[in-house]
């Protein structure tokens, strides 16, 4: 099974992304237009989340959204400035975690989506008939 054999490339090729919003519809959006321009392959939204943080030097509580991205590392400045120019937050949280290892059948999609075989980046590619879509992919 393809899908299912351990790979390991070098740490750092690819990346988890996340941010977080105080409204779904603002995450959902992130994610959708994130994935739209190619800069990630993949965005899950999960929350609500409760959150406990210092802001103005006094601790704030707030129900929040976190946006995971995925995609290739050579792609994070691209998501960071997309993030901090659409995000709401004047401060947003970007972090990104390493992927250190995952499925070659996976990780190759992390890159081939993010890729554009046409001139023009902001055509989006259609799928294969015969490729996996990401959900059917163990990894």
């Amino acid at each position: 099974m393809a899908g299912t054999e351990a790979g390991r490339r070098d740490s750092g090729d690819y990346l988890q992304v996340q941010t977080t919003t105080d409204s779904r519809a603002e995450a959902m959006e992130l994610a959708k237009a994130a994935v739209e321009s190619r800069i990630a392959a993949c965005g899950q939204v999960a929350g609500p989340v409760a959150s406990t943080y210092w802001w103005n030097d006094e601790i704030e509580r707030a129900e929040e959204w976190i946006v995971f991205f995925k995609l290739p590392a050579d792609r994070y400045e691209a998501l960071a400035e997309f993030l901090a120019e659409r995000h709401s937050y004047d401060e947003p949280e970007i972090v990104a975690t390493p992927i250190v290892a995952g499925s070659p059948s996976f990780l190759s999609w992390l890159t081939d989506e993010t890729r554009s075989s046409d001139a023009d980046p902001d055509v989006p590619r259609p799928r294969e008939a015969d490729a996996p879509a990401p959900s059917d992919i163990s990894g």
